[in-house]
């Protein structure tokens, strides 16, 4: 009986100290969630959503710019990225037990530890120097190198756990081996792939070093790649440093938009694990 008695005191003391670790956690993320929002949600009008940033010392203005320059530069990032990623994964689980194989695996794992601002000097090195100009081509380039590692290694891991009975009927039938690892293979993993691709695709949204040193920034439209385009984050920045108490709430605007877009795409991950692990049990 003494002993059941100190269990469940134990067991009481360690639920307590760990509701306790989780309001630790909690209470400075609900502070700063709070304050970006207080701060942030006066100022989201349409205007600040659809007009150019207005000049020093005039009111109104918007981040319409940003939020296009973001979305450009996230779709390069995507078509560069996405393919990569995704095909060095399936590369790596299929035939990466080789010497290439560990090769790439290995470089992958160095890349996935390189701060974002030295991929940012990367890139700009690679395409803003030969091009003597900043641009949204360099900036998604920079975002995809971002998205490659982490996504490859994800790949590879959902792609090893398919079945290997599966496989095997594919090929008894005669389908060949890129058919087989492209039609089944990577259609059963397809549920968890789509949620690494989220998770990317929200980090390569909200960075900002590697966006200084290759997209800048732009104060107007611009729908080319290859020129310096705004984007959320660089707004933020350049807005947060300057002296003026205006840009500051539009920097506290732009924080909640971007933490809602953000937000929006791990809510999309999280639905997308969901329904992967239901069509899994079913």
């Amino acid at each position: 009986m003494r002993s059941l008695a100190v269990r469940r005191a134990v067991n009481v003391i360690v639920t307590i100290l760990c509701g306790a670790m989780v309001l630790v956690a909690i209470v400075p993320l609900g502070s700063l969630l709070w304050l970006v929002v207080s701060k942030g949600a006066p100022g989201l009008t349409p205007s600040f959503f659809t007009a150019l940033p207005a000049p020093v010392g005039e009111p109104g203005g918007g981040i319409g710019n940003a939020i296009l320059g973001t979305g450009m530069l996230v779709g390069l990032a995507c078509l560069i990225g996405l393919p990569l990623g995704i095909g060095a994964g399936v590369f790596l689980a299929e035939r990466g037990d080789g010497p290439f194989g560990r090769a790439v695996r290995f470089t992958a794992e160095i890349f996935s530890g390189i701060p974002s601002i030295v991929i940012g000097i990367a890139a700009y090195g690679v395409v803003v120097i030969p091009m003597r100009r900043f641009s949204a081509l360099a900036g998604g380039l920079a975002l995809a190198l971002l998205m490659v590692p982490s996504l490859a290694r994800t790949t590879e891991e959902l792609v090893r756990l398919v079945p290997g009975t599966l496989r095997e009927a594919s090929l008894a039938l005669g389908i060949p081996q890129w058919k087989t690892s492209l039609r089944i293979v990577l259609r059963t993993a397809a549920g968890g792939i789509l949620t690494a691709a989220l998770l990317a695709i929200a980090r390569a949204a909200g960075e900002t070093a590697p966006l200084l040193f290759t997209s800048l920034n732009n104060q107007y439209w611009n729908f080319r790649p290859d020129l310096p385009t705004a984007s959320l984050t660089v707004q933020i920045f350049n807005y947060a440093i300057s002296p003026y108490q205006d840009w500051h709430d539009k920097a506290w605007s732009a924080a909640l938009v971007l933490l809602l877009l953000v937000g929006a795409l791990n809510l999309a991950a999280r639905y997308a694990l969901r329904r992967s692990a239901a069509g899994g049990q079913t």
